[in-house]
């Protein structure tokens, strides 16, 4: 019987060493294929993108008002307890995952949109995939509480990338196109200077 538990534990541990002594991996460069698709397409403005995440905000506290969520009620009797610390902070939570679903839901549902993209005519487009897939439009809604973290100033490093990406557009791996009719896109020719690659 002992002879039986070390030959598993001997073909055990030899697998692992098949595993971790295989030859190296090589770096593969898909997403090429897909930034040559998107080079040149036209990029939402700011003001394109806080119009819309504005109205999707205000959709969300229209939707937990229309169902009556979070219906607080302050009791002031007695001044501040654990307990109700504890609750306090549940119901923020409670907001912050509603925050999310609808995000993460319009976003994959809409394909790269919300209410609030489709009325201001913009799009969420994934870097490495033709259709936001449901990890993406996660990742992407919870980067929204990312780019809030740093101050506000996950936001404002729009104004900062070449391609106008926020935290949450880098975490997601996304960018924001302009679907309006006066954009278009950019030809070969007069194409945005690139800088000369590092050497």
């Amino acid at each position: 019987m002992r002879g039986r538990k070390e030959w598993v534990k001997l073909t055990a541990m030899g697998k692992l060493r098949q595993k971790l002594h295989r030859k190296p991996r090589h770096f593969h460069a898909h997403e090429t294929a897909r930034f040559d698709e998107l080079s040149g397409l036209p990029l939402a403005s700011f003001r394109q993108r806080a119009w819309a995440i504005t109205i999707d905000f205000l959709l969300v506290a229209i939707i937990r008002s229309l169902f009556g969520m979070h219906g607080h009620h302050d009791n002031d009797e007695g001044g501040w307890t654990v307990a109700k610390l504890i609750v306090a902070g549940a119901h923020h939570v409670e907001e912050v995952v509603e925050s999310f679903v609808y995000f993460a839901l319009a976003v994959k549902l809409m394909n790269g949109q919300t209410p609030g993209k489709w009325f201001m005519k913009a799009r969420i487009v994934s870097l490495t995939h033709r259709q936001m897939g449901w990890w993406q439009s996660c990742e992407r809604a919870l980067g929204y509480g990312a780019s809030l973290l740093e101050g506000g100033f996950g936001f404002a490093q729009f104004f900062i990338n070449r391609n106008q990406q926020c935290v949450h557009d880098r975490i997601a791996e996304t960018i924001v196109l302009d679907e309006r009719p006066t954009a278009r896109r950019l030809q070969h020719e007069e194409s945005e200077k690139v800088d000369p690659p590092l050497t």
